[in-house]
């Protein structure tokens, strides 16, 4: 089987193997539920072409295959997951997975291929001339590779080395072997005990390799160090854990670390020809014996970057020339990031709006329209309070004063969503809504307003006050319906405000009523008796200041619409 990955999911397809034989390749052939593909695996080196990994052909173009050494494999969840995470993994210094043979016995894992080699190929090459701007950015790009790796689903490496360092046709170095912990599972098949099996430790931190039995995934300070032996590969050039005069064999450098007696064993990196000291410096804290000494890779993304200050002028062309490519996809990445980051805060700077204005208005102010105030023949205001709410306030805290207000207008305000009506503002223990603005809807603003009103008053029954649950919140309500004007008042804090008497009246309607009750005006009661299904109750006359005497009413409930109502409407 093999799971070749997309962008967007994954394709389980069967694979079989074909006796024909075509020179240095072996042909297997692809029948997935879409397509028919051929991976054209490498023997052998073709002509004089340098190849540094088993290669193929997949889709046309080169591919790299590691072998996976274990009898068998078993697809289940953990497996499915960790493709997943894999597969899912974008980064320009990261080694793009493709997809996983699992039929014995041609298992193995495909990956983008890179056509310089590894890491340590390159410093083995001496045809290759690297100046410290070009080592400063091998490490560089190590850290971009990691910082990406720590920060995903992965976590962390567990076997990083300048073999797992790949470089492609513009030097761009990128992170490969990572991740996939069940499928490789024993991918090293180097016979324990011997000097490619020690050698292949040199890269490992002292704790792991006393572990009894070494996590595969390894550790974020762990990979830390594996970072600083490759640093000391790059600066000097003489392959891994480069001792100077000291001749000794990977097993005996591999007890001298383990052992971890003072002073701590480690590559020299006393005669560096470093261009400054600060680099060995941070190589020395990189691979200190306690992990918690080690800084992380976004501190070291900062300290190398310094280091390298002249590294994106550079003075040598073809260093400029085949780096150009790889940063021009990080800006383009780093564009698309801050894009991202902007509409994300675009997006919460209109919420807020939104919840500050109503929408048809906040979206005037958003194009950059100005709102000028507007006239509303008729609409229906409604105002409430808190009967007694001083009191209660004095005989609280300030904060279950704020608990106890954001309890209720959070109830009011879950309940108002259900009605064609818009919030005006809170004052302390004051509510205001109005309804017929700034979207007009003819006379339904009184019934809407008077059936919201009911849904209020019976919540309120049935609220409770965290610190007095005993106690009964009195809730007293006023409706009035007339013209008014609307507009947005400020900028700094814009506020969508309603002006004339309506206004006022409506708040009179609300401090000449009682507790629980719903306060109706003769103009409210007016638009609701058309509707035919709300019951009102006559309270009588009522001196309002500068009103008069003024004929109120009680709205009590809403009836079930009968045949009659509904002819009446029409």
């Amino acid at each position: 089987m093999i799971y070749a990955t997309t962008a967007k999911k994954v394709w389980k397809t069967n694979m079989r193997r074909m006796d024909k034989r075509d020179g240095n390749y072996k042909r297997y052939s692809i029948a997935s539920d879409c397509s028919k593909d051929t991976i054209a695996v490498h023997l052998s080196d073709v002509g004089q072409r340098q190849l540094f990994t088993k290669t193929g052909y997949f889709k046309g173009a080169i591919i790299a295959i590691k072998g996976v050494h274990k009898h068998s494999i078993t697809v289940n969840k953990p497996l499915l997951m960790e493709v997943k995470r894999v597969k899912d993994l974008q980064n320009d210094h990261i080694c793009r997975f493709l997809g996983a043979c699992i039929d014995p016995p041609n298992m193995c894992i495909l990956t983008e291929y890179c056509q310089k080699g590894s890491l340590q190929d390159v410093l083995e090459n001496e045809q290759i001339k690297l100046d410290w701007m070009f080592r400063y950015s091998l490490m560089q790009d190590i850290l971009r590779g990691l910082t990406y790796i720590h920060s995903s689903d992965i976590r962390s490496h567990g076997n990083l080395k300048s073999t797992n360092c790949v470089v492609d046709g513009r030097f761009v170095l990128k992170i490969t072997d990572f991740g996939l912990h069940t499928l490789r599972g024993g991918d090293d098949d180097t016979e324990v005990g011997s000097y490619a099996y020690y050698r292949s430790l040199l890269w490992t931190s002292p704790e792991l390799l006393r572990m009894h039995q070494r996590p595969p995934e390894g550790t974020q300070k762990g990979d830390v160090y594996s970072f600083a032996v490759i640093c000391q590969e790059i600066v000097y050039r003489n392959g891994v854990f480069y001792l100077g005069n000291l001749d000794l064999s990977p097993q005996e450098i591999y007890q001298k670390v383990k052992n971890g007696l003072k002073p701590y064993f480690r590559p020299s990196m006393e005669e560096c020809d470093c261009p400054c000291d600060e680099l060995a410096e941070v190589v020395r804290r990189c691979w200190a014996e306690d992990p918690m000494e080690r800084p992380d890779f976004q501190a070291l993304k900062s300290i190398i970057r310094k280091l390298n200050k002249d590294g994106d002028k550079g003075n040598i062309l073809d260093n400029l020339l085949t780096r150009m490519e790889q940063y021009a996809n990080n800006l383009e990445a780093l564009v698309e990031e801050r894009t991202a980051d902007y509409l994300e805060q675009k997006k919460k700077a209109e919420d807020l709006l939104y919840m500050m204005l109503p929408k048809s208005v906040a979206g005037q102010l958003i194009r950059g329209e100005s709102v000028t105030a507007d006239h509303f023949d008729s609409v229906t205001i409604y105002f409430s309070d808190i009967c007694g709410f001083t009191a209660l306030s004095s005989e609280s805290t300030p904060f279950q004063v704020v608990d106890l207000l954001n309890d209720l207008y959070t109830t009011f305000d879950s309940i108002i969503e259900n009605f064609d009506v818009y919030k005006v503002e809170t004052i302390g223990d004051a509510y205001m809504v109005v309804s017929g603005l700034p979207v007009r809807n003819g006379t339904l603003h009184a019934r809407e307003i008077a059936r919201m009103s009911l849904n209020l008053l019976n919540a309120v029954l049935s609220f409770k006050i965290r610190h007095r649950p005993n106690e009964q919140l009195k809730l007293r309500i006023g409706l009035h319906t007339g013209p008014v004007v609307a507009g947005v008042v400020g900028l700094k804090m814009p506020r969508y405000c309603l002006f004339g008497d309506t206004v006022n009246t409506c708040s009179r309607m609300e401090s000449n009523g009682m507790p629980l009750r719903i306060h109706v005006s003769p103009y409210t009661k007016e638009v609701l008796d058309t509707f035919g299904t709300f019951e009102l109750e006559l309270r009588g006359a009522v001196e309002m200041k500068g009103k008069g005497k003024v004929t109120t009413y009680w709205l009590t409930g809403e009836r079930a619409p009968t045949n009659a109502d509904h002819k009446s409407l029409i």
